[in-house]
């Protein structure tokens, strides 16, 4: 399960990303939006800024806004960036990676071989949902 946190940086992100022009948006906006607490998504925000996923502009007409085109912000990246390893073991983790402490063989371990089939499959289906992804879906659902 992603975490609450994973979630609301989601749910900002492709409200982000449904803005016709890119143009800023204050976090008070967004976090009403979307029904987030807005301290919580202030914490959010900056972290996805210090990714390079969004930037800010301060004062009048200021907020954030995407830095990276919808069609570059993919699920995986995001997730990784705020809850760390999407694989369900750590030892078929491709950035997190550690051994297991009670592995005999990493090379014969059929647990090893299932998680390492499900983190690739799940990878490959995050790394192909982005932003973009989304919202062409959820058009298509309203349609």
């Amino acid at each position: 399960m992603i975490s609450k946190k994973t979630k609301y940086a989601l749910n900002a992100l492709v409200y982000l990303a449904k803005q016709e022009d890119n143009s800023p948006v204050l976090i008070s906006d967004i976090a009403k939006s979307e029904n987030i607490p807005q301290k919580f998504l202030e914490t959010i925000l900056l972290e996805l800024k210090k990714a390079a996923i969004l930037a800010s502009k301060k004062g009048r007409g200021g907020g954030y806004y995407l830095l990276k085109e919808p069609k570059d912000v993919n699920l995986a990246d995001v997730m990784r960036f705020i809850d760390g390893p999407i694989a369900l073991l750590p030892c078929v983790s491709y950035l997190y990676y550690e051994k297991c402490d009670e592995c005999h063989d990493e090379e014969t371990c059929g647990i090893r071989d299932v998680f390492f089939e499900v983190r690739n499959k799940t990878v490959d289906l995050l790394k192909h949902a982005t932003l973009e992804e989304i919202i062409r879906r959820e058009k298509r659902k309203v349609e």
